[in-house]
């Protein structure tokens, strides 16, 4: 590991047409150490927030198909990770609309890499903060609430809209993962190291439990409103 990165992994969405603009930002960033996933439109965009666990979005604002005003507004329906738009800098307009609509920032077009990335560290320290008093807040009253689903630790309680839900120890430490982490989406390895507590070799066995808690759980399992398949990555259950 080179001195001087940040070895978080913070993954980081950069959401920009211009593929050479992308990819200039991907390799800023990932010599900070962060992880960076790119779209070339909101649509895009807003497929890969829903795979994986995004502490930072680089947005553009004028793209085709779904720009990125369009997208942050899709993105604030549910997500509350930092936002920093892209312009060029004649659309002093779109810099008062993107603050309004869920922007945290605003870059002009051409931008000085350090700058960004000065931008970006500055909104990640203040994002991990609101996370850890988010945390703390869990930590200290052991209960999760997600819409209608409520997990309680000191009672080993889980209900659905205020009805007692029977689940097994297993079920209630796989629910307890993913209530703890609205969003973020866990493989079934990783499900199975947390709440097993040893190395992943046969996760068969997270299935049947997934399959059983979203029978006790959900309205329609077919349909299901909190305990989602993310096809090819894992498991996790939707903000509400």
């Amino acid at each position: 590991m080179k001195e001087g990165r940040n070895m978080n992994q913070d993954n980081i969405l950069i959401v920009e047409d211009e593929i050479e603009i992308a990819r200039a930002i991907e390799i800023y960033l990932k010599s900070q150490g962060y992880h960076v996933y790119i779209a070339n439109n909101g649509e895009a965009g807003l497929e890969i927030i829903e795979q994986h666990d995004i502490l930072l979005a680089i947005v553009d604002v004028m793209m085709p198909i779904m720009n990125g005003i369009e997208m942050t507004l899709k993105v604030r329906e549910k997500y509350d990770f930092p936002i920093i738009f892209l312009s060029a800098k004649s659309e002093d307009i779109d810099k008062i609309t993107g603050l309004n609509i869920g922007g945290d920032d605003y870059v002009t077009k051409p931008f000085v890499p350090m700058e960004l990335l000065a931008r970006v560290s500055s909104q990640l320290r203040r994002y991990h903060k609101y996370l850890n008093m988010l945390d703390k807040k869990q930590d200290e009253s052991n209960k999760y609430v997600v819409g209608g689903l409520e997990l309680d630790l000191d009672t080993k309680e889980v209900t659905v809209d205020g009805k007692i839900i029977k689940v097994t120890p297993i079920e209630l430490k796989i629910l307890e993962l993913l209530m703890k982490k609205p969003g973020r989406v866990f493989s079934s390895e990783q499900i199975y190291e947390n709440v097993w507590q040893e190395a992943a070799i046969n996760t068969e066995t997270v299935m049947v439990h997934i399959r059983n808690l979203r029978e006790k759980i959900e309205i329609n399992p077919s349909n299901p409103q909190y305990l989602k398949v993310v096809w090819g990555v894992g498991y996790k259950i939707e903000k509400q």
